[in-house]
Parts: structure tokens; sequence; C-alpha cells
């Protein structure tokens, strides 16, 4: 080569990858052209020896021109036995064809004018193995035609020793691991990495690790990594990596610091893959939680709303809105202060200040002023705190229930129970003495009661048979057959006519004096209160049942558009179906309150019309074997008849006597319907195996809201309306209703109406 180019000097300089790129110039002397070839030998047989360790100069197609002295002490070989011969087939390279195709693919590379740069491991002899960061430096002529080769190793053995011993370590941990330079590419990914992605190492090298994420993240990552390089800093972000045998995606969060040498040179970055799909998952439900509870949130007929931890709003309802006024932006943490009544503002705050410093659940009872109507009215405010896994307090959750119905209908019955306390703690018993039909000693409250006075009772002015009313005084002459019998009296209801004319009702009780059988104490209660609070109550149940009507009509509606939404969603809501379950036992409730007012009233309407009973009676039997599973509902018999009444009336009568035959058999399994005809009436039998009723307790379960005080009969949930309603219905439909029961063993309920056979 040197006889080639004789006029040209070298210059050694290092190259930015570690080793040595030689630079030849041409030299224009005046000298002639045989005088300086000597030197230029000279000088480039020293540049050989003493600039680099590893150096060769190479034609464009690999033929070794020359090679430094070092490279060939190391492989016991003479010069003559490399230079003109391919680089390639030297002992180095030729151990091993990956090694040897990585020098080829270089020279290539290099012969089309690049700048080369890789590592590799050469084998100079057997057993003797050398890392190299190898250098090829393509030299051009005048005509940027390629003329050599100048190939430079620098020796990293030592620092890839050290290397593989960190891989070793690194693929022993639990994490992915990996090595990337700072144009992105992957050096290295430990072997766990490689497992999960079940990709090979040389698969990985260069950008072949992009193949393993997710498509929707990858241009999200590598903008990520650019600014991570661009700023010469640490890097984060979270990515989708795909499993390589089963396909699947799993979220992982990938971090990665600088290595830097001496010089503060970015070298590579070391970083690490953690799986974090279960937090993500966690992220994900959490979401959608979110989404649901303020899905639901916006259905209730609550105010709701959610707080951070230092007291400010982080959501509200659109209820909430409505009556306060405020909007989406929640300007202002607090901005409920203008609404809440001045009467209620000290001790709501101290309640709220309590909240925030606790911890503990809150509950409150305000008055809340409505900013559409001025009107104040009063809810049950309550909060749960939320709690993160270490017990800290993240979140507040909290809803106000609009209970000034409630708190009108709490101060009504408190006035009520002052009342009735007033009457039970005054004097307002009569207590007289008669004989036969004559008053013969009285107390002053009784005197008092009736208007008489002492000088009336001394006279004989005072007669209880003439002073009875004379609709009552076939009651009266009955109680006076029950007490010869009994030597007592069972209280019943009168009305006593006072001196002035007036009626008393009162409510009468007695017993036969055992040493004077022609004397009757009896005891007088002035039972005008009562029946004063018995219209009020009457008037509070219409008033509650038409109340809670509209709202509860209302809730059904919401949890069935609610239902319908989560259905579309294709989404479960168990709780859901509960809460409709519940809302339609209240309707049910609430219907029958009605029905016991309107009989009260005399308003129970109803029509007349032809009702086939027997398709009645297997279609009633038929919707309570769908709603409850728990018995089997036997039907025996027909009647082949039909009745002019009210259809839904009858209806009614049934469902109650089969839906009361279930709850109180809650250990049997079976409930009987015998049906029977005569040509004057049709006869239904309802019979249960369950709990039963006392002998002296049956004629009362028809009376309006009694119920039996047995515990087990008193832990079966009921108001005591649903035979006072069914006899009523009976009664009304010109038909009789009795009951043959026996404690332990279960009861029959008869009903008999008059029918027209068809």
């Amino acid at each position: 080569m040197v006889s080639h180019n004789p006029d040209q000097a070298a210059r050694a300089t290092h190259s930015d990858y570690g080793g040595l790129t030689l630079q030849f110039h041409e030299v224009r002397a005046r000298a002639r052209r045989q005088e300086m070839v000597p030197l230029s030998e000279q000088l480039y047989t020293d540049i050989l020896e003493t600039i680099a360790d590893q150096l060769v100069i190479l034609t464009p197609d690999g033929i070794v021109l020359a090679i430094s002295q070092r490279l060939l002490e190391d492989a016991h070989l003479r010069r003559e036995e490399v230079v003109g011969n391919p680089f390639t087939e030297t002992p180095w390279w030729s151990y091993a064809p990956p090694v040897q195709q990585q020098l080829r693919a270089a020279i290539e590379q290099a012969s089309r004018r690049e700048i080369v740069h890789f590592e590799t491991r050469i084998r100079p002899q057997e057993g003797w193995y050398l890392d190299l960061a190898v250098t090829m430096t393509p030299h051009l002529n005048a005509d940027r035609q390629v003329e050599y080769l100048i190939y430079t190793g620098l020796d990293i053995t030592a620092r890839k020793r050290a290397e593989e011993g960190l891989r070793v370590l690194v693929d022993a941990i639990p994490q992915f691991v990996w090595m990337r330079r700072p144009d992105g590419s992957s050096e290295y990914a430990n072997q766990r990495w490689r497992d999960y992605t079940n990709m090979t190492a040389e698969q990985a090298q260069g950008n072949g690790w992009l193949q393993a994420i997710h498509p929707d993240d990858q241009q999200r990552i590598l903008e990520v990594w650019q600014s991570a390089v661009q700023a010469g800093g640490p890097y984060e972000a979270e990515l989708r990596l795909r499993h390589g045998t089963t396909g699947g995606y799993r979220w992982f969060l990938a971090r990665g610091v600088p290595f830097k040498d001496a010089q503060g040179t970015i070298l590579k970055w070391f970083g690490t893959n953690t799986d974090i799909e279960e937090k993500k998952q966690a992220e994900l439900q959490l979401k959608t939680s979110e989404q649901n509870f303020r899905t639901l949130a916006e259905m209730v007929p609550q105010l709701v709303w959610t707080m951070w931890p230092d007291g400010r709003l982080d959501y509200t309802n659109q209820r909430y809105r409505d009556v306060t006024l405020t909007n989406l932006t929640l300007e202002g943490d607090d901005i409920w202060r203008q609404f809440v009544h001045p009467e209620d503002i000290e001790r709501t705050l101290a309640l709220r200040h309590q909240l925030l410093r606790t911890g503990n659940i809150y509950e409150n009872e305000y008055r809340l002023k409505d900013g559409r109507t001025g009107e104040y009215r009063w809810y049950l405010t309550r909060a749960l705190p939320v709690r993160d896994e270490t017990g800290q307090i993240i979140k507040w959750f909290g809803t106000g229930t609009d209970i000034d119905d409630q708190k009108r209908i709490e101060e009504a019955l408190r006035q009520s129970r002052e009342q009735a306390n007033a009457l039970m703690n005054s004097s307002i018993i009569g207590i007289f003495v008669g004989e036969k039909e004559q008053i013969v000693d009285a107390n002053d409250t009784f005197l008092r009661m009736t208007g008489y006075t002492r000088e009336d009772l001394r006279e004989g002015r005072m007669n209880w048979m003439q002073m009875t009313s004379p609709e009552y005084l076939a009651r009266t002459q009955q109680a006076e057959q029950e007490l010869d019998a009994q030597q007592s009296l069972t209280p019943y209801e009168k009305e006593y006519v006072c001196k002035d004319g007036s009626r008393l009702p009162v409510l009468v009780g007695g017993v036969l004096l055992q040493h004077h059988s022609f004397q009757v104490i009896t005891f007088v209660l002035d039972n005008s209160a009562r029946k004063e609070l018995e219209q009020r109550k009457d008037a509070f149940i219409s008033m509650a049942s038409h109340e809670l009507r509209n709202p509860l009509t209302a809730l059904k509606l919401q949890t069935s558009l609610l239902h319908q939404q989560l259905v579309k969603q294709s989404l479960q809501a168990p709780a859901l179906s509960s809460m409709q379950t519940q809302i339609n036992k209240l309707i049910r409730l609430v219907e029958d309150l009605l029905d016991v007012s309107k009989i009260q009233a005399g308003k129970l309407g109803y029509r007349q019309e032809r009702v086939d009973l027997d398709a009645l009676l297997h279609e009633v039997a038929d919707t309570m074997q769908q709603i409850e599973a728990t018995h089997t509902i036997v039907v025996r018999g027909a009647t082949s008849c039909s009745l002019v009444g009210d259809k839904d009336r009858l209806g009614q009568v049934f469902t109650n006597l089969l839906s009361n035959a279930i709850k109180y058999s809650p250990h049997a399994r079976t409930i009987e319907m015998d049906l029977s005809a005569s040509d004057e009436a049709v006869t239904i039998r309802v019979q249960d195996h369950g709990l039963g009723i006392p002998r002296e307790k049956r004629d009362k379960i028809f009376d309006r809201f009694y119920r039996v005080a047995d515990p087990r009969q008193k832990a079966i949930p009921g108001l005591g309306v649903g035979l006072y309603i069914v006899s009523e219905i009976v009664k009304h439909h010109r038909g009789t209703i009795t009951v043959e029961s026996e404690p332990g063993k279960g009861s029959t309920f008869q009903v008999m109406l008059p029918q027209k056979r068809t």
C-alpha cells in the first residue's frame, strides 16, 4: 500500500467509539518522489507499531494490506502468513461463522463509505478469547472513492467480563432488566424478560424489543424515550407487554436511568420493567365504580356529595346542585353555609370540624334552604370516610335525606303523646258503685265527667241504665249478662248521656263485688281523648300513606330505569334487585294502610262485575307460587260458578290468605287451597301447617292492627292489617270468614261467599 501512495502522511486520531482512526493526507513536496518513499514507509511502520495494538489496513474487499505486530504475536503468526489474505479467514475470526459474518458485514458497510462500530469476540489462539470494540473507517481518495479501510480494535475484555457477571446477577432478580443505547436500540434484556416475551437475545437486539410492546403504546413510549435522551435524565413510562406464549398483554412500569462515563457522556441506559397489571386493573375498577356511583347518585332522591379530606367538595349530584343552586365548578368549599338555617349553623360547623378531625362517621339533622323556593326543610346528613389500605382517609362520602315530612309527623306524634301523657297522669278514671241500675256511690272524676253533683248522687238521681245512650242499650245488656256469668266485665265502649244532655264516649269495665252480690264496681274512662286520638291516627295513617306512595312509586320507577341501564351494559347488580324487592314490599304495606284508611272512612271502592272464581283462584295461586318458591301451593276441587263482585278485591282476599299461610308456616313446605260449592254458597279453605293461633286470640286476629303476642309470630314482619282488610272485603260481598287453628299444627281459614251458578 505504501508503494502505491508514497506521498501520503499518516495522522492518528481517537474515534468516538474508543478506537483509532488513521487519516492519510497527500504531501505536495518539492523533493523527488523516489527520495520520499523510504521516509513514508518508515513513518507508516512506526504508526502501525506505536499507535494501536489492534490496527489493520484492508482493501475495500477485506484483503489485509498491513497489520500491527501485537496482533501477529497474539496469534503466533508471521506477517507474510496474513498480508495478502482475507482478514475474515484469519484465526481471530474464522473460529465461528457468526463472527466471520459480523466482520464481512462491517467490511461491506465500510466499503460503502460508512464508518462502522461494533463489539465482537475474537479468538487469537485456541482457548483464548478477547472482547473488542471495533471501528472500521473507510479512506477516500481525491475522487471520493474508497481506497482502503482502517480497522482498529480496543480491548474491552475486562469490561465485558464484568458486564457478564452483572448480567448473571441481573438474571437472578425477579424484575425484567434491560440495557439500551442512546439511540433506543436494545443492547441486553435479562432472562426473565426473554422468558416472558418468548424472544431470544438476538430477536430483542436493536429495535426488536418493540415487537413485544402493544402497538397502541409504541409511539408514545418512543416519544417519552426521546424526551429522556434529550434531557439526559431518567426515563419512565407505562406500557403493555405481550406474553410470548399466551399472546395476552399486561401493564408494566418501565423505569430507566442513564449510565455516564467520566466525562459525563451517556453510554447507555439501565432499566427495569415492573408488573403493574393489578394496579391498573384496580384503577380501572375504581374508575368504573366511580362512574357507576355517579350514575346511581343521579338516580337516588337524596343529596349526594363527596369531599376531600381537607373539606373541599369533590362531587355533588344534580339534586344537590338543584337545591343549593350551585354549578359544577364547586367554587368555594363552604358554599353550603349560606343555605343552612341560622339556628343550626353553629352546631353543624362544630360537628363538621369534629368530623374532619376525628374521622368518625358523621350524622346530623339540620334545616337547609331550598335555593329555588327559599323554604327551609329538614335534612338528615350522613357522611362516611373512605380509607386507603394504610387507613388514611382519601375521601368522604355523604348523603342528605329530606326528612321534613318525617320531622313534621314526629312533631305531631310528640304533641299527641304529650296530650295522651297529660290525660294519663291526670285523674281521668271515673269510678262508681251500682246496685242493679242505681248508682249509689261515685268519685269526683266520674261526677265531673257526667256533670252531676254530690247532691244528685244523694238524691238518687243517677241511674246508669238511664244514662246510657239508646243505641248502646243492647251492648250494655250483653255486658250485664257477661258480668253475671264471669263476675267481671271485659271493657267495652259506650256513651253516657250527661246531666246537660250531652254525650260522653267512655270505656267501661267492671267487677262484681264478692262481699255484696248486688253491687258492681264500675271503672269509667273518658273515651273522648281516645276517640280523638283514633281519628288523628286514622288521619295520620291516611296522610302518611298518601305521602309515602308517590316517592315510593318514583323510587320504584328510578330503580327500574337503573336496572334497565345496567342490563344494557351487561352489568350485574344484586343489591339493586334486593332494593327493588324491598320497595315492592313497602308499596304493598302502604297500599294496605291506604285500604285501612278508606275502610275506616267508608270510602273503599268496589266494582260490580261477573267473576269466574275458579280462574281467579288458580291465577292467584300461580302468582303466589312464582313469588314464594319456598312453599308448594296445592289447589284441590272446583266451584264451576261465577260471582258478582269486585275481582281485584276478591283476589286481594286470597292473596293475603296465601301470603299469611306461607309466612306463618316457615318450617312447612305445603299450603293447601280447597274449593267446593253448594247451591247457595262457594267455600274456599286455605290451610297451612305452621305455628297456629291460640283459641283465646282467634276472634281478635281480624281486628285492625292486631297481632298475636307470641314471640315466634312477633318475629314475622307485618302491620296486623291484612286479615282486617280481608274480613271487610268478605263482609262487603255478604260472605263470612272463620278460622280453625291449633298451636303448633297450623290454621285453616274458611271463606264462604254467596254464589250465582253459571
